[in-house]
């Protein structure tokens, strides 16, 4: 018995596709279950053994995270944070007492892979939103003497670093502050593989190497404007009257 050509394709295609007669979403994968339990347990043991500073509820740590035990008391959390795979909390400093180097708020995400490294103080406001592969350091690596390896001289002083609430750091952007204060505002977007090196405003999109603001919100005109919006002369008043304000209380 003999086969079209056409005959015989059909029957080499009917072989080697597998058809599904139904229309239904596929179930997930179950090995996925496995890694979501041991997300959970790592999630538990962490928050009831590690000595935190403090620790909020529903903090979740992924089990490839890393977070050192022996440096926690420097670290606090609040309510609902997520380190997801591969993250990293660093307290670039072996004293285990004082102050909290890294302060990370409620309802904050830590995405894949990045590195929050702290020598003195790195505060995540309420809703920050970390993408993969950030890295944000307050020191860095000192190199001046020629005559000692670099990765022999320890870490710079430093400074710190704020950033405000409902922010969203881009994938594989760095935010780097060498000394003082470097501080993003409320709601700012830094875009993907940006450096930040200097302070950004409130309601501001940052782009480049360095980072500057390419667009921001105008909250006179009520809308977004390229470029840094130009302040007026009442809101600068404004500013200085609440930087008064604060220097009085503290």
């Amino acid at each position: 018995m003999r086969f079209s050509v056409r005959k015989r394709s059909e029957l080499i295609l009917k072989d080697k596709v597998v058809h599904h007669s139904s229309n239904r979403r596929p179930l997930e994968d179950p090995l996925s279950l496995l890694a979501s339990s041991l997300t959970k347990l790592n999630s538990m043991w962490v928050s009831l053994v590690y000595p935190f500073a403090s620790i909020g509820r529903d903090v979740s740590f992924h089990f490839t995270s890393k977070v050192s035990r022996q440096r926690s008391p420097r670290i606090s959390l609040g309510n609902s944070v997520n380190v997801s795979a591969h993250a990293w909390l660093n307290v670039a400093t072996g004293d285990p007492t004082g102050e909290p180097t890294i302060v990370i708020d409620d309802h904050c995400q830590i995405a894949y892979g990045s590195i929050i490294s702290a020598r003195n103080r790195i505060h995540l406001e309420p809703y920050v939103n970390v993408a993969q592969q950030v890295i944000i350091l307050d020191h860095n690596h000192a190199y001046e003497d020629i005559n000692v390896p670099i990765i022999e001289q320890g870490v710079t002083e430093g400074g710190r670093i704020r950033i405000g609430e409902g922010s969203w750091i881009g994938h594989g952007a760095a935010i780097i502050c060498s000394r003082g204060e470097l501080i993003i505002g409320r709601h700012c977007v830094v875009s993907a593989n940006s450096v930040v090196t200097r302070d950004i405003p409130d309601y501001s999109v940052v782009f480049g190497v360095p980072a500057t603001v390419i667009r921001q919100y105008d909250s006179e005109n009520h809308a977004w404007r390229m470029g840094q919006v130009r302040i007026t002369a009442v809101a600068e008043r404004e500013k200085v009257v609440g930087l008064s304000a604060v220097g009085r209380e503290v």
